[in-house]
């Protein structure tokens, strides 16, 4: 597994940079220049940000606002960056260990640096890029606190998710800020056993008694420290605010014609529903004229023609009925087609039958599912369409309405 680390500073314009390519079993090659220079063969590339430029700090949220992103947890460390919200990039890490799920670890980086940086990584072809910060680089025992320390300043690792930087200090005094950090970690009743420190410059080695005396509990000289040679295990990602997802604008251009055509076969589908439809209609009103001029040939006296295929039906009902001839729609012809429907009912299964002008209404017994859904169609194929007995005349086949008691109701009627 092979590692590009790109150390970067937010302060500077993202031209050249110091580099390290790890490579499991290899020595480590080391070099400095311009992103556009860095190695290509790395399966993996690290962003690293100087401990300096990341504020690491614990605040209390509710779940919620961490799934909301950087844009609503930039607020919550206003008070401790002293700036305007929307300057500062801020990503959460974690939850502290042992303090329950609302204490979360956040970083708050400098959002303009680091979107130059990135823009940058990206002109340059640098893609794929893991966010990391150099305190969390730094290795710590459980139990320890860490601290890098090159003579003057330098950074300490208080926790796997947790760290400051460090300034003003010489080889007999130890930093101010690190007195201040064992102070509050006292209150807390976090107190560390001991601290290791990394040296990162020659002649760094601090006057240990001096400083033990200082801050009262054990250091220990770990060895020399560099961020270049720390394995390709160490640190831990900060997870960035994920970006709204966009087309990039070469797949665009090869996409155009395809979306083109797609819009060509759209249009052209459309018009052929258009003129689809158009026909439809007019066959519609050709089939409607036609049904009206055969009823006024029929009936020359009738006024007005509203719905010919209903008056044509009436028309022959009146004139079956002057021959002294039974209509489809008359009671005995109905209710024997009924009688035939309802044979294998049991008896007494039918309650009340109400005949009125080509319609008749039912009143049932309850009925099993099946016995119903036989006697349905029974009717439909004896020439009767069944008809919702609630509904405003909307014939719907098949349906019934379920009175109270278990009673059910319908309405047949002659087609």
């Amino acid at each position: 597994m092979s590692l590009l680390r790109i150390y970067c500073s937010l302060n500077d314009a993202a031209q050249t940079c110091s580099w390290a390519l790890i490579d499991t079993g290899r020595e480590a090659v080391l070099g400095e220049g311009r992103l556009a220079d860095l190695p290509r063969r790395a399966e993996r590339i690290q962003l690293l940000i100087p401990a300096t430029q990341v504020l690491i700090t614990r605040v209390r949220l509710p779940p919620a606002a961490r799934r909301r992103g950087g844009s609503v947890l930039a607020f919550a460390v206003e008070e401790e960056t002293l700036g305007e919200a929307d300057a500062k990039q801020v990503i959460w890490l974690g939850s502290k260990t042992g303090e329950g799920d609302d204490t979360a670890m956040l970083a708050v980086i400098d959002r303009k640096g680091l979107q130059t940086w990135l823009s940058a990584c990206d002109a340059a072809g640098i893609r794929n890029l893991e966010l990391h910060c150099e305190t969390l680089l730094l290795p710590r025992s459980a139990g320890e606190w860490s601290l890098a320390w090159d003579g003057r300043e330098g950074f300490l690792r208080s926790a796997d998710l947790e760290g400051a930087a460090c300034d003003c200090g010489d080889r007999s005094s130890p930093p101010l800020s690190l007195m201040l950090m064992l102070e509050e970690a006292a209150r807390r009743g976090d107190v560390p056993a001991a601290i290791a420190i990394y040296l990162t410059a020659p002649d760094a080695a601090p006057d240990l008694a001096a400083w033990q005396a200082a801050l009262g509990l054990p250091l220990r000289l770990a060895g020399f420290w560099d961020w270049r040679k720390a394995s390709a295990d160490a640190g831990i990602e900060m997870k960035q605010e994920r970006r709204p997802w966009r087309v990039p604008p070469a797949v665009l251009a090869r996409l155009r014609p395809a979306a083109w055509m797609v819009g060509l076969a759209l249009a052209v589908h459309a018009a052929a529903l258009m003129t689809d439809w158009a026909q439809l209609a007019g066959q519609q009103r050709a089939l409607r004229q036609r049904m009206e001029s055969r009823f006024r040939a029929a009936f020359p006296e009738a006024v007005a023609v509203v719905d010919p295929a209903l008056q044509m039906r009436r028309k022959l009902a009146e004139g079956r009925h002057a021959a002294g001839l039974p209509d489809s729609g008359d009671f005995l012809p109905m209710i024997e087609k009924v009688a035939l429907a309802l044979k294998e009912l049991p008896p007494g299964m039918l309650h009340i039958v109400s005949y009125e002008s080509g319609r008749m209404t039912l009143e049932l017994g309850a009925l099993e599912q099946a016995a119903r859904q036989r006697m349905l169609t029974r009717l439909a194929a004896s020439g009767l369409s069944v008809e919702d007995a609630q509904a405003s005349g909307n014939a719907i086949p098949g349906a019934a309405s379920r009175a109270a008691g278990g009673i059910v109701r319908f309405t047949v009627r002659a087609l």
